[in-house]
Formats: structure tokens, sequence, C-alpha cells
């Protein structure tokens, strides 16, 4: 796959780093879960990371002695991608708290091999449907090129100017 750049001057060239990334999430840390996006085409897909640091907060309960990054979490770091995806195919910031995409499903997701500090979590989504504000988005994170987790995301748009 080619690196698709659909960059304005508001948008920056990929990949995208922290403070590129922040415009498109309401997330910050200690909660911010993407920390590069390599390739985004809208309305179809985005690939981006997340650096699985041996200091995450999570590892000092999950587990000590033999760490592994919580599946709740890799979710996370999947719908944030997905997020940032969502947020830029219709060109809407998150920051400024008007709109906001809700994950209101998760199908088929399986995990096949534990994340651990020092891990590079790659994530791949794909939409597959995108209509009234709902979507259905097929992802995928791999670690070294070997699959950790699949499933389908689906989110929905609320336009918050209009409650």
């Amino acid at each position: 796959m080619a690196q698709i750049s659909n960059a304005t001057p508001d948008t920056p060239e990929l990949p995208w780093a922290n403070t590129e990334i922040q415009p498109w999430l309401l997330q910050r840390y200690p909660f911010l879960f993407i920390d590069r996006v390599l390739e985004i085409e809208p309305r179809k897909y985005i690939r981006a990371y997340k650096n699985i640091s041996c200091n995450e907060a999570c590892f000092q309960g999950h587990f000590p002695g033999h760490p592994i990054f919580p599946a709740v979490l890799i979710i996370e770091a999947i719908n944030q991608a997905v997020t940032i995806l969502g947020m830029y195919s219709l060109n809407r910031v998150a920051q400024h708290l008007e709109d906001a995409i809700y994950l209101v499903g998760m199908d088929n997701f399986r995990f096949r091999k534990p994340v651990e500090p020092g891990d590079r979590l790659d994530i791949e989504a794909r939409i597959q449907s995108f209509r009234h504000g709902l979507s259905r988005i097929d992802t995928k994170a791999h670690v070294d090129g070997e699959l950790v987790c699949s499933g389908i995301i689906s989110g929905m748009m609320e336009d918050r100017s209009q409650r």
C-alpha cells in the first residue's frame, strides 16, 4: 500500500506525531494511545501504532512480574485510530467538543497473543460501511507482523450542536 496524503495547510504531511494527532481526538495523556499515524485515506483506512512502554501505568497491577498490556486498552488504542479516521474523513476536529464519535458495538474480537512492554502495536482499520453517521470498521492489530487482535468496531457520530 502506498502512503496516501491528503494534506492541506491545516493538515501536516504524514506520518503524524502526537501534536498532529491531538486535533482529531478528545483523549489526552495519560489516555492517549496512538503515537503515530502512518497512513490515512478518508472514508477508507488508517494505519497507526502505539509503542508499549514498560512505564505504562497498567503494568503496576497487570500483572506484577509478568506484565501484559490489557485487552481493553488494546481495544481503546484501536478505537482511537478508528476515531481519527472518522473525524478526518468528516473533516471535523474534536478539540472543541462539538462532535464526538462513540463506540456503539464490537463484534468477533479475538485476542491471539499477549502484548508486552517493548512491543509496537501496529493498528490497521478499514471502513466496511459509512452511512448516516454510522460506521462499521474491520480492525487488526499486529506485533512484529504477527496478528494479536482482530474484530469489527461500530461507531456513531453525534453532532452535539444539535442538542
